[in-house]
């Protein structure tokens, strides 16, 4: 199984369906929610292989608030989040988050069923900030660790980060955009944002 279907699948995970109340616990919420998607998808699997801009919908609808792309986009950005202005800062979230539906809505259709197991949750009650451990269990290769990083909002629980056995995604991009910012500058990286998440991209 390729990486990215691993992050398509840490994404689904945590799609939660309308009505999902935010007083869950956000193990609760991974739980109940997984399941809630994975039938969505199967029962979107003919829409999707027509249209496959309803992948994005899909994502578009479902995940962009209950994920705190401002937050994401801001750790990746890093150090660099500081020297943009106030304009860069705001078309590059936008084109960041679009890239992460692009992302994630283009592997929808890699998904097959894998066993899901959901770990015990480590945290103390009050805590706003905690970490959910799950493991993909895949036939005839080792289990992968996905854990999410969530904090408490005031509109309930909130993605800030994915691990994919220990990688954290944002560092990741962190790691790729710092390079290109130092090399090219803050809006040459916009710009190849942009064109990625373009209609050819």
């Amino acid at each position: 199984m390729k990486i990215k279907r691993f992050l398509l699948l840490a994404f689904c995970l945590l799609l939660p369906a309308s009505g999902v109340a935010i007083e869950l616990s956000p193990e609760e919420l991974v739980r109940d929610t997984s399941s809630r998607m994975l039938i969505a998808l199967k029962e979107e699997k003919a829409v999707i292989e027509e249209d496959k801009s309803r992948i994005y919908a899909l994502v578009s609808d479902i995940v962009l608030p209950y994920f705190d792309f401002h937050r994401m986009a801001m750790w990746a950005l890093g150090r660099h989040w500081r020297d943009a202005d106030p304009d860069q800062r705001e078309r590059f979230v936008a084109e960041f988050r679009e890239m992460l539906v692009r992302t994630y809505g283009s592997a929808l259709t890699d998904y097959s069923d894998e066993t899901i197991l959901y770990l015990p949750l480590h945290a103390e009650q009050g805590d706003r900030d905690v970490t959910v451990r799950t493991e993909i269990q895949q036939t005839g290769g080792p289990a992968i660790q996905i854990t999410y990083s969530m904090y408490l909002t005031t509109d309930g629980w909130k993605v800030y980060d994915v691990s994919i056995n220990g990688v954290s995604l944002v560092t990741n991009y962190r790691t790729t955009f710092a390079s290109i910012i130092r090399k090219e500058g803050m809006e040459s990286l916009i710009r190849q944002l942009e064109n990625r998440n373009g209609p050819s991209g």
